[in-house]
Formats: C-alpha cells, sequence, structure tokens
C-alpha cells in the first residue's frame, strides 16, 4: 500500500530521519506498521526551526511532497497564499495520483484545498482524523464547518472513514466514531478508593491559555481553602497564563497550595492522576480531551465543560460533574462529591471501567482493521 499523509504538520529532515511534531508522530506510527511505502504531503521546516518534535520510528523510505505553509488571516497572507496557490494544488494532485490510500488530517488550512481536489479521485481509499469538535451547535470557523461538510458528504466524498471523537446525530457511512488511547493493557492495575477526608488533590494538565481557563481551576482551588477545605492543585504545563496565574497565586498567599509542575514527562503526570481526587478541566474548545481520559483512568473524577464529546465521555454526569467556566459551580460540584462520598466512589470507579476500554493494543488493532477494511465500522457501510 502506498500511503499518503496530507497534514499541515511540518517535517524536519535530519540525517537521520524525518522528525514531525511528537504526539501526531507517535500516532502516525501506528498507522505507519501497516503499511509499505509512505507519502507526506505537507510543510517543510529548516532543522533550526525545532520545536516539539520527534522521530518517526517505522523504518520506510518516505516520498515527499512538499506544500507551503499558509493563512488568509490577513490581506498580505492572502496574497502570499493565492500566489503559491497553483504549486499546492498541483502537489496535492500529484500526491494523490501516486497514493492507494489517502489520509487527511483535519482540520487544517490544507484540508480545505485537499478535500476538494479528492472529490476528482473517488475510487481511492480515504480516511480522515477530524481531530476537533465535530459537535454542530458548537460554534465553529467556517473552514471547520467546510471540512466537515465535505467530509460527511457521501455524494462529493467516495470511500471515506472520517474518524471523529463522539457518536453524533449526523452520522452516516461516511462518518466512524473513533477515540484516543494513551495507557496500555499491561497499565490496567488496580487502583485504590481515594478517601475523602483529609488533603483534596485536584490537577489541572494542559496549555495554559485562555481556552483552557487555568486561572478558573486556580480560583477554585482558593476558594476551597477559604472555604475551610484542604485543598492542593497541582498544574501541569506551559503558556501564556502561566503568568496571571503565578500572581494570583502569590496575591492570595496560596503558594503552598498550588504547585506549578512546568512541561513534566508524562510519567511524572500519570503519577499525579493516579494520587489525585479531581480533575479540573474547563475548556472551551476540544476535539478528544485527552486529559479527561486519562484522569478518568486512574480513578480520577472529572470536573469539566460540556464541550465536544465531554458529555459522553462522562455519562452525562454519572462519571463526573459538567460546569460552566464559573468558579461557584465548580466548587460547588467538588463539595457534592465531599458530601456524598459513595457518589465519588461511584463516579470514579465507573470512569475507570470506561476510560480502561480505550487502550493503545485496541487502538493499533483498529487502525490495522480500518486500514484493510475489516472493521466493523468500515465494513458495514460498504
Amino acid at each position: 500500500m502506498k500511503f499518503l499523509v496530507i497534514t499541515f504538520a511540518p517535517y524536519i529532515v535530519k540525517p537521520d530521519g524525518i522528525y514531525s511534531y511528537g504526539p501526531y508522530v507517535k500516532e502516525m506510527d501506528i498507522w505507519f506498521k501497516n503499511v509499505e511505502e509512505i507519502g507526506l504531503c505537507s510543510p517543510q521546516w529548516a532543522p533550526e526551526r525545532d520545536l516539539l518534535t520527534s522521530k518517526y520510528q517505522q523504518q520506510h523510505t518516505f516520498k515527499l511532497f512538499l506544500t507551503k505553509e499558509f493563512s488568509i488571516s490577513t490581506f498580505k497572507e492572502t496574497l502570499k497564499t493565492l500566489w503559491h496557490m497553483p504549486h499546492m494544488v498541483v502537489q496535492l494532485f500529484r500526491a494523490m495520483r501516486w497514493a492507494d490510500h489517502i489520509h487527511f488530517r483535519c482540520p487544517t488550512n490544507i484540508g480545505v484545498i485537499a478535500l476538494l481536489i479528492q472529490v476528482f479521485f473517488p475510487k481511492k481509499m480515504k480516511t480522515a482524523k477530524y481531530a476537533g469538535n465535530w459537535d454542530w451547535r458548537s460554534k465553529q470557523p467556517w473552514s471547520y464547518r467546510f471540512q466537515q461538510r465535505i467530509l460527511r458528504n457521501t455524494f462529493f466524498t467516495k470511500n471515506m472513514t472520517a474518524l471523529v471523537y463522539g457518536a453524533w446525530p449526523d452520522r452516516n457511512k461516511n462518518i466512524l466514531p473513533f477515540y484516543t488511547a494513551s495507557y496500555t493493557e499491561a497499565e490496567k492495575i488496580e487502583t485504590p478508593t481515594r478517601l475523602l477526608g483529609g488533603e483534596i488533590r485536584l490537577v489541572f494538565a494542559g496549555f495554559f491559555m485562555p481556552s483552557k481557563a487555568p486561572l478558573t481551576s486556580v480560583k477554585a482551588c482558593v476558594q476551597l481553602n477559604e472555604l475551610g477545605y484542604n485543598c492542593h492543585l497541582d498544574m501541569f504545563g506551559d503558556g501564556q497564563e502561566k503568568a496571571v496565574c503565578e500572581v494570583y497565586v502569590a496575591e492570595k498567599k496560596m503558594a503552598g497550595k498550588v504547585h506549578f509542575h512546568g512541561n513534566r514527562p508524562l510519567a511524572e503526570v500519570k503519577a499525579a492522576f493516579q494520587k489525585s481526587h479531581f480533575t479540573v478541566f474547563v475548556s472551551k474548545s476540544e476535539g478528544w480531551p485527552k486529559v479527561v481520559a486519562e484522569s478518568m483512568f486512574w480513578g480520577c473524577v472529572p470536573v469539566t465543560t460540556a464541550v465536544s464529546c465531554v458529555p459522553e465521555m462522562v455519562g452525562n454526569g454519572s462519571r463526573g460533574k459538567l460546569v460552566t467556566d464559573n468558579v461557584d459551580e465548580i466548587v460547588m460540584a467538588v463539595k457534592y462529591y465531599l458530601d456524598h462520598p459513595d457518589e465519588y466512589n461511584l463516579a470514579s470507579a465507573e470512569g475507570m471501567v470506561w476510560s480502561r476500554q480505550f487502550t493503545l493494543e485496541r487502538f493499533e488493532n483498529d487502525i490495522k482493521t480500518i486500514l484493510d477494511g475489516t472493521h466493523p465500522g468500515v465494513a458495514n457501510s460498504r
């Protein structure tokens, strides 16, 4: 199989191999196990722009189809994009003609063009990983909506399996509900029930950016302490909002209650999930929120916003609490569990059962069966 990946994730050529964005590489290595030849259609970065990259581990010879990074957010960028457009269209046509199987990473800028061009290749087998929020009730950029519409359009888009997070009412034969896995079968170890009588541990993991509302998590911890609870918040990650959070903690004299760990290895974040009572995750935009699924794997109960497929993940409230970004509401959700330990223990146990369905072994097998056409969701739609 000649397997083509069309993505906006840049690749970097180094003497020892091809590099790209780390988490994306980790997943694509699983796809690449099942193919013979690989084509990459994406922008190229110079080695000095290396940022959070990893080397592809699968030993293949990559066929590279170079495209340009582009944007239409300003008039100048739009003119530059129009100048490069003929070259990008030619490259996409060449790449798709070469491929046996075309894999799209969406939603991306290049996805808008690529999904238009794939219409001219109706007999080619195709998959798409839609990593954004599929919920039609949410506010989305027009380019995201366009990609959603063309992916699910069975007239213009043939032989497509689009992997989307969550089961949505608009599902048709092009759409397959999917997931992302972080842990192995061997990691399904017994996790003791957490006691709620002493220190209450909260955890935040993710980018410190406005859309993730890290300051809201900090304010919830501070308010719980002001109400007399011995509450501690561990925060993992970095970003522009970190300084704002640090200033707020200093003003409230809560340095001993909020610990900023920065970007840490996955093993350290895992250990935090294993000993924490609650994940506070107040996000405005998600596809598959890994922090929610990963915390539930270890019995850490999420207090989270109802974005994307999160309501489905938390059983509409049976495996965690759905809240808004209101600090008082988050505090009330935590207090409810502290006052009802039996319900907390039940939510913790049910969360583990649900999350532990999705292991890396299952993920790898599902990718294999999607590519060979034997996955029930694919076979039944043909």
